[in-house]
């Protein structure tokens, strides 16, 4: 619903937050429920960004995870905090990465008991040296997420309080100070293995295993720590139940949320602000205290007239798909209910990888283009309408890297297709019947498969450049001008709320609960002229 402000409302708040977010959607809640006056200025028709559900396909009764898609960085603090009806549930299968080895069709099931997934690496690898050093590693990497993961919600912790926080100078040397590859290549052997655990360090993130600027090492790190053990589980009812909750929760302590308002400037002299807005039947500015801004620093700038940052670039390519039935493997060792309930690892070697991203990096698409499946519905059918589950339907989220948007920027329709052709014949390749056989088709007799890359993102969303975490993840910790929260701008009382703010990126909302403390922080509400 769009809030009842007219095209020359000028009217006051504690808050205005700009973009409705989940991010924006978890400071309006907090700041409401703190007895702020809160309003929440929306560009689109609806809340919730790019965490939404919503059926795709013409006449299909199915609502998909459009964009973003899994939940782990979430932490449990915010969900109790505003009292969210929000639950998530655990895949029962990590991880399956399909492969060849001495002409047969095999494979990597990670999940399952620790018995079934030990005897899996032998079966794969020979021996038990992969398992246990794949055991060693995770270890490492879960005492990390215990240690670190509780901090996203505090104060800026500085590098050396976060060090001794750790308590480990050898994860902290291979996770902060050089590159993922040296521990991946030193810890493991197999070429698939080391893949499947490199992806983590390339979700949305163009970049190689030893790149120097260590970009992959804060993607590493962001996808090892959510919850404290790195697991992502499923939103139950899609990620739009989420925002849909928050939403609720926001209105319920008194925020206004007034969607189809696009924000156009902010004026501020550090201690009130105005914000211009513009709707479908004109312009008006309304008065704040303290504004938050829900976008990316780009936006921020455009809206505050500072110099903008460096543009952002996405790398990735998101496909939703509804099937009649899940294909059948050529590894008939697997059913397909385990192998794409867990991540489906495809064309995700690392040596793979690595070409993929040369290929890339020369302004190639890659010949053969690295991707992540996985199925929702398996694990919460709830999304699928009743005739669809009991006929057996299925959805599948396909998540492609190492696709930089200027792959597209020549034409992107035509590059997209190309794109996703390539993409399903990597997948095709360890099918037992091509998956064209299986996509069920909308009321219009078109197959149920939409592709989206950085550009449709960026157009879509208004996600700079496509990148889904704003711009490169930060460092979870401070550095020169990051302020105590992580979340200050060079303007006093101007917030930046959204993925782009230091602890931003994924599904958390901790950019959004780190601003509102910032807010909070700042002293009591003060009356302002109206």
């Amino acid at each position: 619903m769009t809030a009842p402000l007219g095209p020359r409302a000028h009217r006051t708040y504690d808050a205005v937050i700009v973009g409705g977010g989940h991010n924006g959607l978890v400071a309006a809640a907090y700041l409401a429920r703190a007895g702020r006056s809160v309003l929440v200025l929306e560009r689109l028709d609806h809340t919730g960004g790019a965490a939404v559900s919503t059926r795709p396909f013409a006449g299909v009764d199915a609502r998909l995870s459009r964009y973003s898609y899994l939940v782990s960085l979430l932490p449990k603090k915010i969900v109790r905090d505003l009292g969210l009806d929000f639950r998530v549930r655990a895949r029962t299968v990590s991880s399956y990465t399909p492969a060849e080895r001495d002409g047969r069709p095999t494979g990597l099931l990670v999940g399952g008991g620790e018995r079934r997934t030990r005897e899996a690496f032998a079966r794969l690898t020979g021996s038990d040296h992969e398992y246990r050093a794949w055991q060693r590693f995770y270890g490492m990497t879960g005492r990390v997420a215990q240690r670190v993961f509780p901090t996203l919600t505090e104060p800026l912790p500085t590098r050396e309080e976060l060090r001794r926080r750790l308590d480990d100078e050898e994860a902290w040397r291979m996770l902060f100070e050089e590159p993922i590859g040296v521990a991946v290549e030193q810890h493991f052997a197999d070429d698939l293995v080391r893949g499947v655990v490199l992806t983590d360090a390339l979700i949305g993130t163009f970049a190689d295993a030893h790149d120097p600027s260590l970009k992959q090492n804060r993607c590493f790190l962001y996808h090892v720590i959510g919850g404290g053990t790195g697991a992502w589980d499923v939103p139950v009812g899609g990620m739009g139940a989420l925002t849909d909750a928050l939403a609720d929760a926001a209105r319920a302590a008194g925020a206004v949320l007034a969607t189809g308002h696009e924000a156009l400037r902010i004026a501020t002299d550090g201690r009130t602000a105005e914000v211009a807005f513009r709707t479908a039947d004109g312009e008006g500015t309304v008065a704040a205290r303290h504004v938050l801004v829900n976008a990316s620093p780009q936006a921020l700038a455009d809206l505050t007239g500072d110099a903008p940052p460096s543009p952002a670039e996405g790398a990735q390519l998101k496909v939703n798909m509804l099937l009649k039935r899940l294909p059948r493997l050529r590894d008939s060792s697997v059913d397909p209910r385990e192998a794409f309930a867990g991540t489906f690892h495809i064309a995700e070697g690392y040596e793979q990888l690595a070409t993929a991203h040369a290929q890339a990096a020369a302004g190639d698409l890659p010949a053969a283009p690295p991707s992540e499946i996985y199925c929702h519905s398996l694990t919460d059918p709830s999304i699928l309408g009743p005739a669809l589950a009991e006929q057996g339907y299925q959805t599948l989220t396909l998540f492609g890297l190492h696709t930089p948007a200027r792959l597209f920027e020549r034409d992107n329709d035509a590059v997209r297709e190309e794109l996703l052709k390539a993409t399903l014949a990597q997948l095709d390749a360890h099918l037992a019947e091509p998956l064209a056989e299986c996509l069920a088709t909308d009321a219009e007799g078109w197959p149920c498969i939409e592709a989206r890359t950085p550009l449709d993102l960026e157009r879509d969303l208004g996600l700079p450049g496509g990148n889904i975490f704003h711009r490169e993840l930060s460092w979870p910790h401070a550095q020169d001008g990051t302020g105590r929260w992580g979340v200050e701008t060079r303007h006093a009382n101007v917030l930046l709320c959204g993925a782009g703010a230091v602890r931003g990126g994924g599904v958390s909302g901790v950019p959004g609960h780190n601003a509102a403390m910032a807010v909070l922080e700042d002293g009591p509400a003060e009356s302002l002229p109206s």
